[in-house]
């Protein structure tokens, strides 16, 4: 059997935060794939606005670099559970796989959701302790938490017989020893333990070609374009092909253009060989996991899986008095071009047409998944409305379900029992607490997503701010009884439109909570702040103090106004109730009522519990 010793095909997996994005610029730096002069930005890989601001990796992206005699494809992946359906793609583009574990944190939640993804591929692992230069670190614990994690996952014999380098990607230094003393000037321990570990692809290029589609992107002067990797045979530029749809239907084409991956850039090549990573173009209607081969010789591969949405929410055209003030694009007409041309690049997206033309639901992999999806719209121009994220409910077996996420969380001694009555409210299970004796706990849990809805911010109260909590999908799982989770308290609902004074905000303070400052515009049903009690209220914060030439007792002391709670898009989405909407422009979120007016409100209330006691 002919193997291409010239190449490796790896990917790069890890929790979020842990280092991977870090760790490839290194790779990229010291294998000399930038010229000496060349500016690079820090994180090279997350090229757009949202993955840089928020340091985490939405997009899976391909790279390469030439280290000695050798290729070595590298496919850096998300970390976070919302972007699963990527990495269990690019699993099969691959024969290796770093595991990066950060040296102080350990396994956490999206270690084993990605580990368990390459398990199952059947694929070889090395594993990064990374961050070794950082203040307690203990890279022999945590070697040993990764072996404990492989076990848990039915890992095979020969997968636990991993090679480990303990590394420090901001430092760009690597060694085979856990002292950090010992670690060498370079990544070269780690380019070395790649070339030696990671299978070869096989070489097989003069055999039928077969090509699979794992990743799609999208440009404006070729379409759309398919990246994956050559199984078996030659592709060339110019060559007639057949698709293998997933429907089963066949269809003819030519390659108009193939892409090798050189650093950060996309090179034109005129041919790719089994085992190469490549991109390529001259097909409208591509799609992920479809099979390219010669028209003679028809042999699909497996279809890739991919990982079914669990959250929904439903997006309106903004129909709220301020519609059309800040936004470019305001019709269904572009929203619905919008998401078109999301779906054509977001494989676990799904976008469904309603009754009426002005409403969407649109279904995704998690909270992060679809604001991700609002944020880029928001900033492209776009204004819209969105519902409150619902769980998806399947029906297996003639049981209803719903999907269950596992919740870890490390939070300070103190605050365990508030934590575990706040969870045991929102029905969930403990499934393990660990004690290290350092003042910290870890717990983990088994809880309803939809009891995670809204969460987060009760969360960050609990805790004052020192819990960290991370949840990754797990199963579904029969529904579970009763009320779970939703918001306890009420909103301050302004009965008047017009812009909000200080002293009107003044008059409603002992209220609740202010959600907006002063001279903020508003109109009748927006929600205006939080309610101390579980009714909503509503309240005119427009009010004026009325000028009198009489002095007031009180004038000389000075009065000071509360902060008011300025809400992100996703506590904002969190937030919401039923029978409310998130407004949301390019630069401004607000949260109304679906019925603006106070006494068609009232009327609506009325008739539904009178439906109920009926």
């Amino acid at each position: 059997m002919n193997l291409r010793s010239d190449i490796r095909n790896i990917a790069i997996i890890a929790h979020v935060d842990h280092g991977k994005t870090t760790l490839v610029d290194q790779l990229l730096k010291q294998s000399g794939t930038f010229r000496v002069n060349e500016h690079v930005e820090e994180r090279a890989m997350d090229s757009n606005d949202l993955e840089r601001e928020r340091g985490i990796t939405i997009l899976a992206k391909n790279t390469a670099v030439q280290y000695k005699e050798t290729r070595i494809n590298i496919l850096d992946t998300p970390g976070h559970a919302d972007f699963g359906g990527e990495v269990e793609r690019i699993m099969k583009m691959v024969d290796g796989v770093l595991l990066v574990v950060d040296a102080y944190e350990g396994c956490m939640p999206q270690t084993r959701f990605v580990l368990k993804k390459a398990l199952e591929q059947k694929i070889t692992p090395i594993v990064v302790v990374n961050k070794i230069d950082r203040d307690a670190a203990r890279p022999e614990e945590v070697v040993d938490e990764v072996i404990d994690l492989f076990i848990e996952l039915g890992a095979e014999e020969d997968q636990l017989d991993f090679p480990v380098i303990y590394a420090s990607g901001i430092n760009g230094t690597a060694s085979v020893e856990p002292d950090p003393a010992k670690q060498q000037e370079n990544m070269e321990p780690l380019f070395e333990a790649i070339v030696e570990n990671i299978p070869a692809p096989i070489d097989n290029s003069d055999e039928p070609l077969q090509f699979q589609i794992a990743l799609l992107d999208y440009n404006d002067y070729v379409g759309r374009i398919g990246i994956g990797r050559v199984f078996r045979g030659t592709m060339k530029v110019g060559q007639q092909v057949a698709l293998m749809k997933l429907d089963g239907s066949v269809k003819q084409f030519r390659v108009t253009k193939i892409f090798g991956f050189t650093g950060l850039k996309r090179v034109e090549i005129e041919e790719a060989l089994a085992g190469d990573l490549i991109a390529i173009s001259g097909m409208e209607d591509i799609n992920v996991g479809e099979t390219v081969c010669p028209f003679d010789a028809q042999e699909a591969l497996p279809i890739l899986r991919i990982d079914e949405p669990t959250l929904q929410m439903t997006f309106l055209v903004n129909n709220s008095p301020f519609a059309g003030r800040e936004g470019k694009f305001l019709t269904a007409r572009k929203i619905q071009e919008r998401l078109d041309l999301q779906l054509q690049t977001d494989v676990s997206l799904r976008v469904e047409n309603t009754d009426s033309p002005d409403v969407w639901i649109v279904s995704g992999r998690g909270e992060l998944h679809l604001s991700i999806l609002i944020e880029n719209m928001r900033r492209e121009g776009y204004e819209l409305q969105v519902s409150k994220p619902e769980v998806i409910v399947k029906e297996i077996d003639g049981v209803r379900c719903e999907p269950v996420e596992r919740v870890q969380i490390d939070v300070p001694e103190e605050h365990t029992g508030a934590i575990m009555e706040s969870i045991g409210a929102r029905k969930g299970e403990m499934v393990d607490m660990i004690n290290n004796g350092s003042g910290q706990v870890r717990l983990i849990f088994m809880v309803p997503a939809r009891g995670l809805i809204g969460y987060s911010t009760e969360f960050l109260t609990l805790t004052r701010g020192y819990g960290i909590l991370n949840h990754t999908f797990d199963s579904y799982q029969p529904m579970a009884t009763g009320q779970v989770g939703g918001r306890s308290r009420g909103v301050l609902v302004s009965m008047e439109s017009g812009k909000a004074s200080q002293y009107g905000i003044m008059q409603v303070e002992d209220r609740g909570v202010i959600f907006v400052e002063p001279g903020t515009e508003i109109y009748e049903g927006m929600i205006v702040g939080e309610h101390n009690r579980e009714s909503d209220i509503t309240v005119n914060i427009t009010k004026v103090k009325q000028m009198t030439n009489m002095r007031s007792a009180n004038k000389d002391q000075t009065t000071t106004m509360k902060k008011p709670r300025i809400m992100s898009l996703e506590e904002a989405l969190e937030y919401l109730n039923d029978d409310e909407y998130c407004e949301l422009t390019p630069e401004s979120i607000r949260l109304r009522k679906k019925i603006l007016e106070k006494s068609e409100r009232e009327r609506v209330t009325k008739k539904k519990k009178y439906a109920e006691s009926n």
